[in-house]
C-alpha cells in the first residue's frame, strides 16, 4: 500500500479546512496501539477496550457509510451495529497479519452492516441475501476505492495527533494555511509573522514526519 500522503501536491486532496480543524476531539487521548487493542477486545471485561475501538474506527465506519448515501443516523447505526458484530465475534478471534489485513476485515463487517440496513429499511432480512450483496460489493473496484480512500483519511487523522504534539503553534498554522487549505506562501508568512521560507520549511519538516508516522501506522496494523 502506498502512503496516504504519497503524490499529493496539497494536502487540501485528502482533507478540507473544516475536517482539519475538527480532527481532534474523541481521539484525544487514544494511545492504545492497533494489535493491543485487538487483545483487549477478545476481554469481555475490559469495558474500555470497545470505547478505544469506537474512538479509532467509529469515525472511519461512518465516513464510509456516508460515501454509500447513507443518512447521518443510519451511518451510527451501522458503527453501533459493526461493533455489536465485533463484539459476538472477538472471544474466538485470532488475529494474525499474514492471513489478511485487517482493514480488510472491518471492510467486510462493515459491508455487512450496510446490506444489513439497507434490507431493514426495506423490511426484509434475509442473510443469505445480505452475504451475497456483501460478496458482490467486496468485487467492486470503486467501493474498494472509497473504502481505501476513507482508510487514508483514517490514517491523516491519526497521524496529525502526533503532529500536534511535536511541532509547534505558529508550524502548525502555517502547514494548515499553506499546504492544506492552499494559501498563498506570502500571505501565510506576512499573517503568521514568520519569513515565506519559514513556511516552505514547516511543510517540508511536517509533512516529511506525517508520511513517516504514517507509514508505521501502515506497517504496525498489519
Amino acid at each position: 500500500m502506498s502512503s496516504p500522503i504519497e503524490g499529493c501536491s496539497r494536502f487540501s486532496r485528502l482533507v478540507n479546512a473544516d475536517s482539519w480543524i475538527r480532527y481532534t476531539g474523541a481521539m484525544d487521548g487514544m494511545t492504545t496501539t492497533h494489535g493491543s487493542l485487538l487483545i483487549r477486545l477478545r476481554d469481555g471485561a475490559d469495558a474500555t477496550a470497545w470505547q478505544d475501538f469506537h474512538d479509532r474506527y467509529g469515525g472511519l465506519i461512518r465516513g464510509f457509510a456516508r460515501r454509500q448515501k447513507l443518512q447521518p443516523a443510519d451511518c451510527e447505526d451501522i458503527a453501533q451495529e459493526v461493533l455489536l458484530s465485533l463484539s459476538e465475534a472477538m472471544p474466538g478471534f485470532r488475529y494474525d497479519p499474514r492471513k489478511g489485513r485487517f482493514r480488510s476485515f472491518l471492510k467486510t463487517v462493515t459491508l455487512r452492516a450496510i446490506f444489513k440496513k439497507r434490507r431493514q429499511k426495506r423490511g426484509h432480512v434475509n442473510l443469505e441475501h445480505i452475504e451475497e450483496d456483501t460478496r458482490v460489493a467486496e468485487a467492486d473496484l470503486a467501493l474498494g476505492e472509497s473504502w481505501e480512500a476513507e482508510w487514508r483519511q483514517y490514517h491523516l487523522r491519526t497521524a496529525m495527533r502526533v503532529i500536534e504534539a511535536e511541532f509547534g503553534k505558529t508550524d502548525r498554522q502555517a502547514f494548515q494555511s499553506y499546504a492544506v487549505a492552499g494559501g498563498d506562501a506570502r500571505e501565510v508568512a506576512s499573517a503568521l509573522d514568520m519569513s515565506v521560507d519559514q513556511v516552505y520549511q514547516a511543510k517540508s519538516r511536517i509533512t516529511k514526519r506525517l508520511k513517516q508516522i504514517i507509514d508505521e501506522q501502515v506497517q504496525e496494523e498489519g
